[in-house]
């Protein structure tokens, strides 16, 4: 038998619900951000994947670029997936918090199990992100040299100058 929770009830299952919401809005951003960078990934292997079909330095530098690229893309694809967990579960959080407040059950444990759970899953998204991030500027080069190498190059000069 469904109880009778009436507008009150109702209105204050909806208040519960706002920061699940919220929360899931939040995710939906994040997986936008990601799906852009997943297609700007694509983007550049298509571009350089003819120059690595020649011979030479430029080929070599190509081909090397193009398994970083690959390692981006995968990595990526996991931030997508477990972002998505996450969305898929903060949804449940917030329908079993209505289908518990409407059907006067304590739901209490399978919420919370749901959003550690959740949280989990976009703390594995978030670090996926941040080592995308991080293989993204391995590969970036200014006037021949990567990011990594003219950042250890100004490090250095710090070091000398201060003997």
């Amino acid at each position: 038998m469904i109880p009778n929770l009436g507008t009150s009830g109702i209105a204050h299952a909806i208040q519960l619900a706002v920061a699940p919401v919220f929360l899931l809005t939040g995710v939906a951003a994040l997986l936008g951000v990601l799906a852009g960078r997943l297609a700007r990934i694509v983007d550049r292997a298509r571009r350089i994947e003819s120059a690595a079909d020649g011979k030479g330095e430029h080929a070599a530098r190509a081909r090397a670029e193009l398994q970083v690229i690959g390692q981006r893309g995968r990595v990526v694809s996991w931030a997508i997936a477990l972002g998505t967990l996450t969305a898929l579960l903060i949804a449940a959080v917030i329908a079993i918090m209505f289908i518990g407040a409407f059907f006067g059950v304590d739901a209490s444990v399978p919420v919370a199990l749901l959003f550690i759970a959740a949280m989990l899953s976009m703390i594995a998204a978030l670090a996926l992100f941040l080592r995308e991030v991080h293989l993204a500027l391995s590969t970036l080069r200014f006037t021949g040299a990567t990011f990594h190498e003219l950042s250890r190059s100004k490090d250095e000069e710090k070091h000398d100058t201060r003997d």
